[in-house]
């Protein structure tokens, strides 16, 4: 059928005589009564409503409605013969449609669409699935949520709906998908007959082999958020397509296509030929994407673990960075989430997103005001206006974000060791939402923020009672017979910092069970390794200015759970001890040998585990000598190398060392 009429769905349920009869008259409420109990299986019961609107049909005598009850015949031709559809349907696609799409784009609201095709004399079943598509588009602005009520009871809307569960076998398939994708984004029921229908006539006509390229996309898509069909269609659409050429794809098919094999991704590996086709394609199209293409392109390679097409990322990754004011929420989240999956930033990325979050921060959502933090705590970004934006965010809305929410937003603070111009608000803040909700914090969560905080010296003396309690600890370790490493090490330094840093602490110590031996554990540390490229330079330094590979120790475990990169022993008159000497010291010396993993990216700021580490060797009465990375760096030659060592290490001139 080539044309949709919207009068005729209402009229039909009637009992009338064509040609020239009269129509027998049937009140208005019973047309919308009959159309409703046909609607009913899709929507939810509603109450019924006058029913006063003027139509104009190509099938039938034009009928006004004066008073709700009464219709009386115009003017105007019956039936048009089916040369007149054709050619019809032809004007309308040669000189009314662009007049048609661009006057519905500019309709804000499905009152208005429904407004707008109601004054339509015949409305071709192509623009029919258009003014869906674009009731679909203007109600998906307000949220993922389904139509009004007032919407569903619409009159025209119903009529719509019920022309295409009539006849869709006649319809084309551009309408028919298109028409079955609007109706699925506008959460109508699955088990409806509409929505039946049109899925089973969709897989018809895919086993036929019907559908062109786009229509397949958009039916794959369909049907992913239907739900219903499992793989078993989706892989039948996507055998289809792979013996397409890519070359014919759309932009929004090829986004289309990620998204169809995202959603049968436990079949990853078989398709991996197709994918890397498909990637290397996708290479060429990255400048065609709009912000919500490129995210949805970045998820499904998540999904898809497609981390051998970093060149695709990469390049997707420039391009995001003009996007950045453009994403939703949702969409920058997804970005960030698979950046931090494929390990990827670069410094202007970082410059758009700061530029971003210092405008809107408070109105970002919770979620991506994380998945920023956590981006630039993953990649040590120190970010100052990103962190200065977040905690005046924190500190004037600190009752929207959960208490996981909290811990990660909070935590980067003590990770980059960084406080922010307004840090007694900010923790200040933070201190009364402990205060006030502290049983409503997961343990674990609890303690991953309070040892955030003392990495930057903001020591959460009033709550290390609590969390020095054995009653917490239980809680901590759950059913577990024994409490994770990690947790013990972050309980010890916690500890070891109300002694060294908060001698005014008198509450409950952390029981020695509870305690662990060393900071550096095989998997998460307290301690950045010692970078051994680095280490291997300063050695040769070492050697040459105190004559010996004796007079130093790499790596030693200090009874404080620390790890000194290199030990030096002195004597009370400063001469330099051979390291297996344990009597007469009078001073240690503990180099901290700085890769740039110990810093922030592309900074000279110290990490926070790093800093507190210095900061206790020092309470702990080791002279603590910083080598960083950036200055050996500057080092031309060995004897400038010794000369810096010398510097560093040594007051005097001269170096003295023990015979053996």
């Amino acid at each position: 059928m080539a044309l949709i009429t919207l009068r005729k769905n209402l009229y039909r349920l009637s009992d009338f005589r064509m040609h020239g009869a009269a129509l027998k008259s049937q009140p208005l409420n019973h047309v919308h009564k009959v159309v409703k109990e046909r609607l009913c299986p899709w929507f939810c019961s509603r109450q019924p409503e006058p029913f006063r609107i003027r139509f104009h049909h190509a099938h039938c005598k034009k009928f006004n409605s004066k008073n709700g009850n009464d219709l009386r015949p115009l003017s105007g031709p019956v039936f048009s013969q089916i040369s007149d559809w054709v050619r019809l349907e032809q004007n309308v696609k040669n000189g009314e449609s662009q007049t048609f799409y661009k006057r519905l784009s500019n309709l804000t609201s499905s009152e208005e669409v429904l407004s707008f095709i109601s004054t339509m004399e015949t409305l071709p079943d192509t623009m029919a699935a258009g003014a869906l598509q674009r009731i679909c588009e203007v109600e998906k602005k307000d949220g993922d949520q389904g139509l009004p009520k007032e919407i569903l009871e619409n009159s025209i809307f119903q009529a719509l709906c019920f022309q295409l569960e009539k006849e869709p076998s006649q319809l084309s398939n551009t309408t028919l998908v298109t028409a079955l994708q609007a109706l699925i984004l506008l959460h109508v029921d699955p088990q409806s007959s509409l929505l039946l229908n049109l899925v089973a006539e969709c897989q018809n006509r895919l086993k036929k082999g019907g559908l062109e390229v786009r229509n397949l996309c958009i039916l794959g898509e369909s049907l992913i958020r239907l739900h219903s069909s499992g793989c078993v269609t989706l892989e039948l659409i996507i055998n289809q397509l792979q013996g397409e050429k890519l070359e014919t794809f759309t932009p929004e098919d090829i986004v289309a296509l990620y998204r169809i094999l995202q959603a049968c991704a436990e079949k990853v590996d078989e398709r991996q030929t197709f994918l890397n086709k498909i990637n290397n394609f996708s290479l060429s199209i990255v400048s065609n994407l709009s912000p919500k293409l490129i995210s949805q392109m970045l998820t499904a390679l998540v999904v898809l673990d497609q981390s051998q097409a970093f060149p695709l990322i990469i390049k997707l990754g420039r391009y995001v960075v003009r996007h950045v004011p453009h994403f939703t929420n949702e969409e920058l989240r997804r970005v960030l989430e698979a950046f931090l999956y494929f390990g990827y930033h670069d410094r202007f990325f970082t410059k758009a997103l700061e530029n971003r979050v210092a405008v809107v921060c408070l109105t970002l959502d919770p979620e991506v005001v994380c998945g920023v933090m956590e981006y630039c705590s993953r990649k040590r970004i120190l970010s100052k206006p990103i962190l200065n934006a977040v905690a005046e965010t924190f500190v004037c809305q600190s009752e929207k974000f959960s208490p996981s929410q909290i811990s990660a937003l909070m935590e980067p603070f003590g990770k980059l060791n960084y406080l922010p111009p307004n840090a007694s608000a900010l923790f200040r803040k933070l201190e009364n939402v402990l205060f006030t909700h502290f049983d409503y914090f997961p343990p674990e969560t609890l303690l991953k923020l309070l040892h955030s905080c003392s990495l930057n010296e903001c020591h959460p003396v009033n709550f290390m009672a609590k969390i020095f309690n054995p009653f917490f600890l239980q809680r901590l370790q759950g059913e577990e017979s024994r409490l994770d490493r990690l947790s013990r090490a972050r309980l010890t330094q916690l500890f070891l910092t109300s002694v060294l840093e908060c001698p005014f602490y008198k509450g409950p110590k952390l029981l020695h069970k509870y305690q662990v031996k060393s900071f550096v554990t095989p998997c998460c540390s307290l301690e950045t390794p010692m970078d051994s490229q680095l280490y291997k330079s300063v050695k040769i330094g070492l050697i040459d200015l105190l004559g010996a590979r004796l007079y130093f120790a790499p790596k030693v475990l200090t009874p404080y759970c620390y790890t000194v990169d290199v030990e030096i022993k002195l004597d009370e008159e400063g001469f330099v001890l051979p390291f297996t000497v344990n009597e007469d010291i009078h001073e240690r010396i503990a180099l901290c040998i700085d890769g740039p993993k110990r810093f922030c990216s592309n900074s000279k700021h110290l990490l926070g585990q790093e800093a507190i580490k210095q900061r206790h060797l020092r309470l702990l009465g080791y002279q603590v000598v910083q080598i960083p990375y950036y200055e050996i760096g500057m080092l031309n030659s060995r004897r400038e190398l010794v000369e810096y060592l010398q510097r560093k290490l040594f007051s005097q001139n001269t170096v003295h060392w023990q015979e053996r």
